[in-house]
């Protein structure tokens, strides 16, 4: 492992227009450079970098990232290859981790054992493709589907022979037995060996790195099984994989959209077309892991399966995988494609449009869910209806608590015939689900309660009432508040010419007086606490979402508190300099800031100072990362403030003034009869005094 603390080291070392510049050309633009997007294909500049906050982002297709990123997205590099890259750029050797000298040979044996696999696959791969050259039946094959030697070369397809041992030519150790575990060589029970890919076009499977993992092979003829896998091996694992998201990846960022079909040959079809951001699972079920590799990929997927009733067994499975990972903000929807046609074949015989046409028109997963319930039961009768509730049950139950769970509720409450709360009933008698997790939100304030009968406004003696002022407890704490590998394509079918269709897609995230100034006391440094080395954002927050950056609909676009708060520290993270346990202490009393103290947290424990540093330090998708991710735009686009340490200031006081006045309410409430409380009150109205004079200076 590569210590936290030297990848900051290495991005405060490095310059990111640098590493840019050596593949994109950059142009000065304001305080930041601009230039066409490697990530997609485009006519003007939408590619922004800046130097100062050390990150890029793409206004187009959303790309985005630290140096580190870069090199991993553009160049298919590994992270410690990428960080290996960066550092010998600026003089700094890796260090690894404190490990035992045993944990350091097991890494050295795996990291030998994964290379020789890698190398024997690229080995097998190469004679493959030259093969492909040399069959004539496999390039009639790939010809009839449609497809030219510029979109095999882009995928890399070959051919493997009908030579029991045709790999023999490639190894002359045929016995070696990492052949037997990389997949590509069956050992029998008698101890012959025999390749297992025979008579077979051949894709590489790659991972979301590009790095080659495995293959798939499928027959040209009668032969069964049509399609065959790699086996599991020490890095191939076929439920967890997807094949072609290497290749479209691109694609799917341009498209906006990732398109899961069946099979190899949709996907190539499909690209062949111009239709890029298609993948497919390799034979099997659609998995919980292959899900998150979607939604990571992109928030919108469709899920594209022939109309049979295969198809929609195949599509009730990928539903079940997918609800205990929805949330709010994504969109899975259904496609059902007429009985005789898969992807490729509609594909090709309606075009491009007419299948995006499909995919605009494809079914929500929510009315996927309802109907099928419905299909499956009859609900003109009683028994129908309650047995429609019980199959319903563990699936809403696996759904993450939000909007979208509550608005299936209400969907299959009118459905069955009964109302919300008679079906949240019985969802609660049923317990929670394996998916279920508090939905995103906050304790509703306390409201000031009418004071008893008899009892004016002025019957708490000398205690100011909370409400003098025009002052009203917020329910909402932020609302209304605005602070002042394609080479060698040509030809790839030898001497044979390409099929007639056109080439597609080409492609390959102080209290006492003075209110906050920076000379308050009773500060801590933050090396003080122990607990938040290896903080990574994860844990605090997690269980409630990350609130949505977005306005909500029909709303004018104010910005909240908390997400203001969050640009300001992602442009300034210097601000975090300044904070103490008792400034961590006034973020704990604002309702939806648990991430404004997470990105506090992670930015003094890594020592992040810039945005890129920032995106590097958060836990992959973690709550912290995503929102980081939404505001990347925002924080590009935002100008530098005049004094941001002040904005910062003003803010941690609005914040601790109203969780004073929503404590002065619930103390009010009580009715201030035990003199302590009242006490209390007076000095709760004495600090709310002191920040209200330093506000006005």
């Amino acid at each position: 492992m590569i210590p936290d603390s030297f990848i900051q080291e290495l991005l405060a070392r490095v310059d990111i227009a640098e590493v840019v510049g050596r593949y994109v050309q950059l142009r000065k633009g304001g305080a930041n450079l601009l230039g066409l997007c490697p990530f997609h294909n485009e006519k003007s500049p939408s590619f922004t970098v800046s130097p100062v906050k050390q990150f890029y982002h793409c206004f187009g297709c959303g790309a985005h990232g630290s140096a580190i990123t870069f090199l991993m997205e553009h160049t298919g590099a590994s992270f410690p290859e990428a960080v290996r890259s960066l550092a010998s750029t600026v003089g700094l050797s890796v260090p690894e981790e404190n490990r035992s000298p045993r944990q350091q040979a097991e890494d050295a044996r795996r990291r030998e054992e994964v290379s020789r696999h890698s190398q024997m696959l690229e080995m097998a791969l190469a004679h493959y493709r030259k093969s492909l050259k040399q069959s004539p039946a496999a390039i009639r094959y790939l010809q009839e589907r449609g497809l030219t030697g510029t979109i095999a070369a882009q995928f890399g397809l070959g051919w493997a022979d009908a030579d029991r041992q045709g790999l023999a030519k490639v190894f002359p150790r045929y016995d070696d037995p990492l052949l037997v575990e990389a997949g590509l060589v069956i050992e029998s029970e008698d101890g012959r060996r025999y390749d297992r890919f025979r008579d077979r076009v051949m894709f590489p499977i790659r991972n979301a790195r590009g790095h080659l993992i495995g293959f798939g092979g499928r027959v040209i003829g009668k032969g069964e099984p049509k399609y065959l896998n790699s086996p599991e091996t020490p890095i191939f694992s076929k439920g967890n994989e997807l094949y072609g998201l290497w290749e479209g990846r691109l694609a799917v960022r341009s498209e906006g959209q990732v398109v899961v079909v069946e099979g190899y040959m949709d996907v190539v079809g499909l690209a062949q077309q111009g239709v890029g951001n298609a993948v497919a699972t390799l034979g099997t079920a659609t998995t919980p892991t292959h899900v998150q590799k979607l939604l990571r990929a992109s928030d919108k997927v469709v899920f594209s399966f022939d109309g049979d009733k295969a198809g929609r067994r195949a599509a009730w499975r990928a539903l079940q995988a997918c609800l205990p990972l929805l949330r709010d903000d994504i969109s899975i929807r259904f496609l059902f494609l007429p009985d005789d046609h898969d992807p490729d074949s509609y594909v090709r015989a309606f075009g491009p449009e007419a299948f995006r046409a499909c995919l605009d028109e494809a079914v929500a997963l929510s009315r996927f869910l309802l109907d099928e319930l419905a299909s499956r039961h009859d609900l003109s009768e009683v028994e129908g209806r309650a047995a429609c509730v019980h199959e319903a049950k563990p699936l809403l139950l696996a759904v993450p608590e939000g909007t979208l769970r509550l608005q299936l509720q209400h969907e299959l409450a009118r459905q069955v015939l009964l109302t919300s709360d008679e079906l949240a009933g019985i969802l609660a008698a049923a317990g929670p689900g394996p998916g279920a997790k508090p939905a995103p939100g906050r304790p509703s304030a306390p409201a000031a309660p009418a004071p008893p009968a008899g009892q004016g406004a002025g019957d708490h003696g000398e205690l100011p009432p909370p409400w003098e002022g025009g002052m009203v407890v917020p329910d909402d704490p932020d609302m209304g508040w605005q602070p002042a590998d394609s080479a060698g394509d040509e030809g790839y079918y030898g001497g044979y010419p390409d099929a007639g269709s056109s080439s597609g897609y080409g492609g390959g995230q102080a209290q006492q007086g003075q209110g906050y100034g920076k000379g308050g006391g009773g500060r801590r440094n933050f090396g003080d606490r122990k607990d938040r080395g290896e903080w990574k954002g994860k844990g605090r927050g997690r269980d409630e979402g990350p609130p949505s950056l977005a306005p909500p609909p029909g709303r004018r676009p104010v910005t909240s508190l908390a997400k203001r708060l969050l640009r300001l520290l992602l442009s300034h993270p210097e601000l975090v300099d300044e904070m103490g346990e008792q400034q961590l202490e006034v973020l704990d009393k604002g309702p939806h800031l648990h991430l404004v103290r997470d990105l506090v947290v992670l930015a003094q424990a890594s020592g992040a100072r810039h945005l890129g540093a920032l995106l590097q330090a958060a836990e992959p998708d973690s709550d912290l990362a995503l929102v980081l991710q939404q505001a990347l735009a925002d924080v590009m686009a935002q100008a530098e403030l005049p004094e941001p340490q002040v904005e910062w200031e003003d803010a941690l006081r609005r914040i601790e003034l109203d969780a004073l006045r929503i404590e002065q309410s619930e103390l009010v409430r009580g009715g201030l009869a035990d003199p302590a409380a009242k006490a209390h009150y007076l000095e709760l109205s004495q600090r709310i005094t002191v920040l209200n004079k330093s506000s006005a200076r």
